[in-house]
């Protein structure tokens, strides 16, 4: 259906036949890229217990898509975003010590720019894997906000590219995943 009209096969089943917008960047399709239960050289190190599957980068555009996963409980990190988070979690459960909710299977959570907070993996919870669409990056703060370090698209391609190369992947992998390429 197209605008609450059932589809005409023979007139409306026609590709678009005008160009597309000047200057408009390429689409992208990433194979199997929604899976999280995939080839483990996939999984990208990032710490113990820590990994990170990148879905797409998109440095152009300063955005990034990963899957978050994290094997036991714990406090992970306390960051600051300079632009806003959307995550969507996948397994387990997490929270920042900051607010009173915690994300479970399903949930939808929206991090705006400017915010501060600490994640952290509940006791009990043997992983967490949760989709995070990171616009921007984030500095890595003391309970004070001193800088300690950053993450960004940059930094994240990096490091996927070293341990793909490392683990027998082509050294392109990371290229395949670049949005406008």
């Amino acid at each position: 259906m197209t605008q609450g009209r059932t589809l005409n096969r023979d007139t409306e089943a026609i590709a678009y036949q005008l160009p597309q917008p000047a200057g408009m960047i390429a689409d992208l399709l990433v194979p199997g890229g929604a899976q999280i239960d995939c080839d483990e050289r996939l999984w990208v190190p990032q710490g113990e217990n820590v990994w990170f599957r990148p879905v797409s980068f998109a440095p152009e555009q300063g955005f990034y898509i990963n899957y978050l996963r994290v094997r036991g409980a714990g406090v992970l990190s306390r960051h600051r975003h300079n632009g806003a988070v959307h995550a969507f979690t996948q397994r387990g459960t997490w929270r920042y010590l900051e607010h009173d909710w915690v994300a479970t299977p399903g949930d939808y959570a929206f991090e705006p720019p400017g915010e501060t907070h600490t994640l952290v993996i509940p006791d009990g919870v043997s992983e967490m894997i949760t989709l995070f669409f990171v616009t921007g990056g984030y500095v890595y703060v003391d309970p004070y906000g001193k800088a300690m370090g950053y993450e960004d698209c940059f930094t994240k391609m990096a490091a996927a590219r070293e341990h793909y190369v490392a683990c027998g992947l082509c050294a392109d992998y990371v290229d395949r995943l670049v949005i406008g390429r």
